[in-house]
């Protein structure tokens, strides 16, 4: 019975071909990230050139009636809809700089708030702008609200979506506390007598 059985040998090494062959599989996903990395940045500076531009068009077409009511409403609804924009934007360049620091290397020369250094911290990061867009664009539609009971059904129903991204941060910001206090600490494993400089103990 036992020479019946045939020992199982080791997995062979992978050959050097087939190794190439592997290390362009994975770079061929890096350059689709990069694809992914490029179009995120396009759309944040198409959204931050449209906020120019209509900004532009709108104080123009306001400066002969500036003092107005109207006019002043106007604007403000203007510059609330462009704060929207804005921030979409600021997402989408959170997005680029994110996959570029995760998949191909940390993008250098940027604020140490755009450092992303795992997945769960570039959705903590999106998770605070879209909370951030949500209010902004019920606040400009409550700026041209006439009355009538709309808002209402369209303020709870952004309510709900801001509670519930928020108790998936608070879910986020748990599992990274826990995955920091599960990790061990090298310096505390050899000890402050136990390391290579401690001297002989007495």
């Amino acid at each position: 019975m036992l020479c019946g059985m045939a020992k199982r040998s080791p997995p062979a090494p992978l050959s050097a071909t087939r190794r190439r062959t592997l290390a362009g599989a994975f770079g061929f996903t890096r350059l689709i990230v990069e694809l992914g990395v490029l179009s995120s940045f396009a759309f944040s500076l198409a959204l931050f050139i449209a906020a120019i531009a209509q900004a532009y068009v709108t104080i123009r077409a306001a400066l002969g009636e500036l003092g107005e009511a109207e006019t002043t409403k106007s604007l403000i609804v203007s510059a609330v809809e462009q704060a929207d924009t804005l921030l979409v934007g600021v997402a989408l360049l959170i997005i680029s700089f994110g996959l570029q620091a995760l998949f191909v290397g940390r993008v250098q020369n940027v604020p140490a708030w755009l450092h992303i250094e795992s997945f769960d911290d570039l959705k903590q990061k999106l998770i605070g702008i879209v909370i951030v867009a949500l209010a902004v664009n019920f606040f400009s539609v409550a700026l041209e609200w006439k009355g009538g009971t709309d808002i209402l059904v369209y303020g709870a129903a952004i309510a709900s979506v801001i509670l519930a991204v928020g108790a998936y941060s608070v879910v986020l910001t748990r599992q990274g506390l826990a995955r920091d206090h599960d990790r061990p600490d090298p310096q505390s494993e050899n000890g402050p007598d136990n390391g290579p400089d401690a001297g002989p103990h007495a």
